[in-house]
């Protein structure tokens, strides 16, 4: 059974809100005891978290513009603003990857010794396991309701799961006596970071720039046909969020047929389309005479 908007937003909602709280736990644990030990990359990757919270926020905001029911001014729905607003989510991994590259590298020049003990690993481990699992059930949860913003937030959490390992692995080498890796772990992770914003910026276009939602129409045109009284069905065109798939096709049929049988063929041709694939909720049908030879 297919889910209402506001069902279906109120769900991707309560995930979020969950996500945040756990994003803001792990977060203040790395900011707190990086700034106590002098570990950048420990703060640098707590702020990274810390990003991941504001991420959600932006996202909560996303649906709430998102869920609103379509008017006069938005008569194809607001869904967009959601990918809209995971913009919002990479343009804060871009900053955020800015500000720690360039903390980074002015450590290179003017270098703390940070104090590594077994809490740093402690802290560090169960981090990155409470990001492993906030990253694969944002992920999974995504993918089920089709929602931009959760699969981008995901692709966040996952940078953070890469840079928590890179610090652990840092920690390790300073604790050998090599401090100045430090930094340069910082820098890295501002890579992995900027990286994640590249990814989410390409899943966006694809839907603000109106690529095909639907790339093999072979399947449209196969129940098309299916439908009595359609002779030939060409130049399908599909568009919109992966939950909110537009299409618009030319049917031809005999040419002596009557306007309200022609008529019945298109909503009969909308009907079958939403229901064979349900993410599709609108559909235009232009009517063609097919030629005789």
């Amino acid at each position: 059974m297919k889910l209402s908007t506001q069902e279906h937003y109120s769900k991707i909602r309560k995930v979020l809100l969950l996500i945040l709280a756990l994003n803001w736990l792990v977060a203040f644990a790395k900011i707190i005891y990086g700034l106590i030990t002098h570990c950048s990359s420990m703060t640098a990757d707590g702020f990274h978290s810390l990003s991941d919270g504001a991420s959600n926020i932006i996202g909560i905001i996303g649906i709430h513009f998102a869920c609103q029911p379509v008017d006069q001014d938005h008569p194809y729905g607001h869904k967009k603003y959601e990918t809209f607003f995971s913009l919002g989510i990479a343009f804060m991994l871009f900053l955020l990857a800015f500000n720690l590259a360039k903390g980074g590298i002015n450590r290179l020049f003017h270098p703390i010794t940070p104090r590594i003990d077994a809490q740093s690993f402690l802290i560090m481990l169960i981090t990155m396991l409470t990001n492993l699992w906030v990253m694969r059930y944002e992920h999974k949860k995504g993918k089920l309701l089709k929602s931009d913003i959760l699969i981008s937030d995901a692709m966040h959490t996952k940078a953070d799961i890469f840079t928590s390992f890179s610090v652990i692995v840092t920690l390790v080498v300073v604790k050998l006596g090599y401090p100045i890796l430090d930094p340069i772990a910082t820098i890295f992770i501002s890579i992995f970071i900027a990286h994640a914003g590249i990814d989410i910026i390409k899943e966006s276009q694809a839907v603000l720039c109106d690529t095909a939602a639907i790339l093999d129409c072979k399947k449209i045109e196969n129940v098309v046909l299916e439908i009595k009284g359609v002779r030939a069905c060409h130049k399908i065109r599909t568009r919109g969020r992966p939950d909110d798939i537009h299409v618009d096709l030319h049917v031809q049929v005999h040419p002596d047929m009557h306007v309200d049988n022609a008529h019945k063929i298109s909503y009969a041709i909308e009907d079958t389309l939403k229901k064979v694939i349900p993410d599709i909720t609108d559909v235009v049908v232009h009517i063609e005479p097919l030629e005789k030879n």
